[in-house]
């Protein structure tokens, strides 16, 4: 029986018995309803390309996860940024790493990377030079969000004991790695060339717990989602360009005289 180490934001700290499994001709979850990228709040934009989802990096802001439990149970999400989890910012497998804990049919909004028990740094989009990944010299990954949902395994009734609840600790200090700043804004002479990636921003608060849960050895779903740059998304063909001013053109447009008078100019006060 495997128990997995895991983690509650503290609006969700409530410690609970898994309810029974529930019986109904619900559809089946999709990935595009459980994850959204928030820039400003704001879900972004996703696009279907080659089986896979993108979405548009935007240089400078921050941004945030929101993820979904659709299911009846609790389950637990291997959240990673860039190849790292956004718990311990460590490579490993999904079944293998700390994840984040939503009720029953809840929704959480995970911020940036957790770097105590009571804080984390934002996520921030940025080029690779100036990512998090760069800092950590881990930058196999860079571009990719990746959440893996795992259910809590459905535990039949009976009379609970000691050693059936949850056992609840303190959550240790997750290692704080060097502090990479973002860099200056890049030319947009050179945008076509950089690559996106994901900095460690401002510190915010963000309280979480640890406790212990018994997950299914197979996750239930699966979402991996890229990210670019908008001169990067037009190169793979997953957006189109945008219209070139013509000069010649315009002036090929432009006519003589018009119907009408010469305007009042402006009245000052």
């Amino acid at each position: 029986m495997r128990r997995c180490f895991a983690y509650l934001i503290a609006a969700t700290i409530a410690l609970v018995a898994a309810p029974p499994a529930v019986m109904c001709a619900l559809p089946a979850p999709q990935p595009a309803d459980v994850v959204d990228i928030l820039v400003g709040g704001v879900a972004q934009p996703r696009f279907a390309h080659g089986g896979r989802w993108y979405f548009e990096a935007r240089k400078g802001r921050e941004y945030a996860i929101r993820l979904r439990n659709p299911y009846g149970v609790r389950v637990a999400v291997a959240l990673s940024v860039d190849g790292l989890n956004t718990i311990d910012a460590r490579e490993t497998t999904a079944a293998g790493a700390r994840k984040w804990v939503i009720d029953p049919y809840e929704t959480i909004v995970i911020s940036g990377w957790q770097t105590s028990q009571s804080e984390a740094r934002r996520f921030e989009f940025t080029t690779e030079e100036n990512s998090y990944g760069q800092a950590l010299g881990k930058t196999g990954n860079l571009g990719v969000i990746s959440a893996v949902f795992f259910k809590e395994r459905v535990v039949k009734f009976m009379p609970e004991t000691s050693q059936g609840r949850d056992r609840r600790q303190s959550a240790p200090d997750s290692p704080m790695p060097t502090e990479s700043a973002a860099g200056a804004a890049r030319q947009e002479s050179r945008a076509k060339d950089e690559y996106a990636a994901t900095g460690m921003g401002r510190s915010t608060d963000h309280a979480v717990e640890q406790v212990w849960l018994n997950l299914e050895d197979a996750p239930s779903m699966t979402v991996n989602m890229r990210y670019e740059f908008r001169p990067q998304l037009v190169k793979l063909g997953i957006v189109p360009p945008a219209p070139t001013a013509d000069p010649l053109a315009r002036r090929e447009r432009a006519r003589g005289f018009e119907p009408g008078y010469c305007p009042e100019p402006p009245h000052k006060k």
